[in-house]
């Protein structure tokens, strides 16, 4: 990396200098300097960004003086000097942390006015800023103590602890169980009188007094044991309140609290810590911070108020003509979300263990050569390798916690494995599967994929959106996918192979794993596959995925044609090579172009829908780019490509479209981030805008073909690829009955999973009749529902036959797509349901008949 930027200040030229750009300077803008007691090189550079950007931001809605404030705050991350923090900067143009931060994101009007720098430093802080805000919340509903002075020690000291005992600080189900331990700490050292009566009850039952000894035996009596360090019965109460495992929040206690206690010397103490100490300590942990003063939430401070915001509800049946009495299900806040989701992850895996099953073991022994032996080696030394680069990720004291994530992706792991196989023996009569699972590859890669679905629920389901070296890599700050693929050195093509046949063999996955899975896989295709690893190999061998010979500069076709079985792939990097057989690959570009296209078609829709015959020419030079020129991915993002043959076309049809507001549109699409268009590799080791790659790589490569668009004879157009419904379709929405509008049915859940939705109250009980027959109809649609046809239970709308699993998506030789479903299964399903439909017409006729010749007999 390059050295780090030296200000200086003290020479005579760069005074003289400085004088006289300050010179220029209107008075306010010297005045908020002063305020903020910034150096004049920060004072200079946020003046030359201001004279770039005002003519083109809204001073009416934002004023000068808070625009300043927004060119100051980018000067001192570009320089990367000690200045102000960012709590004084809020208060000294009166706005919250939300206001600020979005008029940053207003003032980057040229695409380079934010830096890449500057995009990651919003970026932590956003995310750190939300996850205290959760914390916050959370802390008023659960901290069962009425003391104003106490209450404020307690957050400071949790504060205090959460800066120095963990190096990620925006991880909420670590911070909430330090959180959970601080409030231990406390509440057992408060008088009983300030605290809510639960823990009163808790905390007398623990500390009731010795029972007297008389005189004669005083000299024989033990004596009194030092208080132990936690009150394990109040911790226990403290957990089942706030939906957190006792297992987890213990081992925080004992690593990471336990060492912050012994740094405060705290341990073995009854007496609360003093107030002011503990704000001092923070203050020195805020300055070197330089972020927001997290004490002031105490205060209601309006630098770190938000407007409210709608919770995310929780997945419920649709609630239309619902009764008056229905009692409807409060929305859930952050952190209760990952609480639940926790638990219930938890649930799933109750009847899993960590070791293989009794079926998994005969699977194994059924194996032409046994693989249990080397299974178990793997997860063993994959076990020790994770949990240390959780605690090196995390801190090193929590390497105990990762232990604990890995025994959960293990119980995953091996219940998925046997749903695959299950699945597979079915499908094929057979029970030999030497092949897969003595495939090393396979089981790192499966391994891998149920790590991130734990990951995932316990860290939200998020991504790397930024933070970005000098060198293009993106800098590990969390444990955010695609952390776990460096970890297991993973290719990313391999961990895409098991995506699928994961999802569908795992039906108890939430929607939001689902989904989360599913961006993974676009993630793949779209950037991390493309992406150098490795420091020995060749440009083409560090590539995750080399589609074909070098000798070829051909890729399949949408659709149409694949690569012959002939042409391997690259090796793979981190291991031995590899040849993905032309079934994955193909399938790899089918689902590339979809993707591909599906992101042209979202950008167009917005921009240019008076133009409709330029869609099918921008995907033709779309495509041909992805299909002949596809070295232009590498260490770059489809998104990138997708841009610049935007442009191409419109120049070369003369439609007045500019790079600017193709961003501009690109901004508002889902999944996206500025790197994409202001990190782009030009040449090795040199970055920069998507315009610039645009002139000086994209034209250049594609200058001919581009212009044959413009010629009387262009090429032939590119046949759209066909986008069917995603196969990954969700286990708990409810699927609606075909001609009806208010008709749902939904499958039958198993007894062990927990439904934060139905309660005895909420529960909505339907009589559809006695002379209907007896509940086995019931069961017989049920199980219908439920069948393991996963991908029919997951469709949402049920006017079109889903496709069921035919195969492992992992290397296997034949068919590689399940093209063709099974005829009848929906039309089935419908029957059975026109046939409660009649029946019902039928009561309801008998009903009325009844009725009429009752009031007949009537005297």
């Amino acid at each position: 990396p390059p050295p780090r930027k030296q200000v200086k200040t003290n020479s005579w030229e760069n005074m003289l200098t400085s004088y006289q750009s300050v010179a220029k300077k209107d008075a306010d803008f010297m005045t908020l300097c002063q305020s903020l007691q910034v150096i004049d090189a920060v004072c200079d550079r946020a003046w030359t960004i201001w004279k770039a950007v005002q003519a083109s931001v809204d001073k009416v809605l934002d004023t000068q003086k808070r625009l300043w404030a927004a060119c100051l705050f980018v000067a001192v991350i570009d320089l990367e000097v000690a200045s102000f923090t960012f709590t004084q900067i809020l208060k000294a143009v009166d706005l919250n942390v939300k206001q600020f931060l979005g008029l940053l994101k207003k003032m980057d009007v040229n695409l380079d006015t934010i830096s890449t720098k500057v995009n990651s430093a919003v970026t932590r802080l956003e995310k750190k800023y939300d996850v205290s805000r959760a914390l916050y919340q959370r802390f008023e509903k659960c901290v069962g103590i009425s003391g104003k002075e106490i209450l404020r020690s307690c957050w400071t000291m949790f504060l205090l602890a959460k800066g120095r005992a963990l190096q990620m600080e925006d991880d909420l189900v670590i911070s909430f169980h330090l959180m959970v331990c601080v409030l231990e700490f406390f509440i057992r050292r408060c008088p009983p009188s300030l605290l809510q009566p639960l823990y009163q009850s808790v905390i007398s039952t623990a500390q009731s007094p010795p029972t007297r000894t008389s005189r004669r035996n005083q000299s024989k009596a033990k004596p009194r044991q030092a208080p132990p360090e936690v009150d394990v019965q109040l911790l226990e109460t403290l957990c089942k309140e706030n939906d957190c495992s006792v297992e987890e929040v213990k081992s925080v206690y004992q690593t990471s609290f336990s060492a912050f206690l012994d740094s405060m010397s705290l341990s073995g103490t009854r007496d609360l810590p003093q107030a002011t100490d503990l704000s001092k300590q923070y203050e020195e942990l805020y300055f070197k911070s330089r972020d927001f003063d997290s004490r002031l939430f105490l205060d209601n401070d309006e630098t770190l108020l938000t407007p409210k915001v709608e919770p995310m509800p929780v997945e419920r049946t649709p609630r239309k003509n619902l009764p008056e009495d229905v009692v409807l299900i409060p929305p859930q806040t952050p952190v209760r979300a990952a609480m639940n989701s926790i638990a219930q992850l938890r649930v799933d895996l109750i009847t899993s263990g960590d070791q293989p099953s009794s079926n998994l073991a005969v699977y194994f022994k059924n194996c032409t050569v046994d693989p249990t032996e080397e299974v178990l080696q793997r997860v063993e030394s994959l076990g020790l390798l994770f949990s240390q680069r959780f605690g090196q990720a995390v801190g090193p004291r929590c390497v105990g916690l990762g232990k604990q994530r890995f025994t959960l992706g293990i119980r995953l792991y091996y219940r998925v494995m046997e749903s695959m196989l299950k699945s597979e023996e079915k499908r094929l009569s057979v029970q030999n599967f030497s092949k897969l699972l003595n495939d090393s590859t396979f089981h790192t890669s499966l391994l891998a994929c149920a790590l991130e679905v734990v990951m995932a629920t316990y860290g939200g389901s998020t991504f790397k959106n930024g933070g970005y070296s000098n060198g293009g890599v993106p800098v590990e700050t969390d444990l955010c996918f695609p952390w776990i693929l460096d970890v297991f050195q993973l290719t990313a093509f391999d961990f895409y192979k098991v995506i699928e046949s994961f999802i569908k063999a795992e039906p108890s996955l939430s929607k939001d794993i689902v989904k989360h899975l599913e961006r993974c896989e676009h993630l793949i295709m779209e950037t991390i596959a493309w992406r150098e690893v490795g420091h020995t190999a060749t440009l083409k061998d560090r590539l995750y995925l080399s589609p074909v010979r070098p000798s070829s500069r051909t890729l399949p076709a949408p659709e149409s044609t694949a690569p012959p079985s002939s042409q391997p792939s690259a090796p793979a990097p981190h291991q031995t090579p590899r040849h993905p057989k032309s079934n994955s690959l193909s399938l790899f570009y089918k689902k590339l172009y979809r993707l591909a296209y599906m992101r042209l078609k979202m950008l167009y829709t917005q921009l240019l829908t008076s133009h409709p015959e330029l869609e099918p020419i921008m995907w033709t030079l779309f495509q041909h780019t992805l299909q002949n020129e596809y070295e232009l991915m590498r260490d770059r993002h489809l998104d990138q490509l997708m841009m610049s043959a935007m442009y191409a076309i419109c120049k070369v049809k003369n439609v007045d479209l500019r790079f600017k507001t193709i961003v501009t549109a690109y901004k508002n699409m889902p999944n996206t981030n500025q790197e994409t268009f202001k990190h782009v590799l030009i040449r090795e080791g040199q970055y920069d805008s998507i315009i610039v790659f645009y002139n000086l790589v994209f034209m250049q490569k594609l200058k001919t073909n581009i212009l044959q668009y413009a010629s009387p004879r262009p090429p032939t157009l590119s046949p759209i690829p066909h986008i069917p419904r995603s196969p990954y379709k969700f286990p708990n929405s409810p699927l609606r009955v075909p001609g009806s509008n208010n008709v749902y049915i939904s499958p039958m859940k198993s007894p062990t999973r927990m439904s934060p939705v139905m309660t005895p109250r909420t529960r909505i009980l339907v009589s559809i009749g006695e002379s209907f027959g007896t509940s086995d109809k019931f069961q017989k649609i049920n199980a219908m529902v439920n069948s393991s046809d996963r991908s029919l239970k997951r469709s949402l709308d049920m006017s079109s036959a889903p496709k069921p699993l035919k195969r492992l998506r992992f290397d296997v030789e034949g068919q590689d797509e399940a093209d063709e479903s099974k005829p009848g299964e929906e039309s089935r399903l419908i029957q059975k349901l026109a046939e409660i439909g009649s029946t019902r017409t039928r009561m309801q006729e008998q009903k009325m008949k009844d009725d009429a010749e009752s009031e007949k007999d009537k005297p």
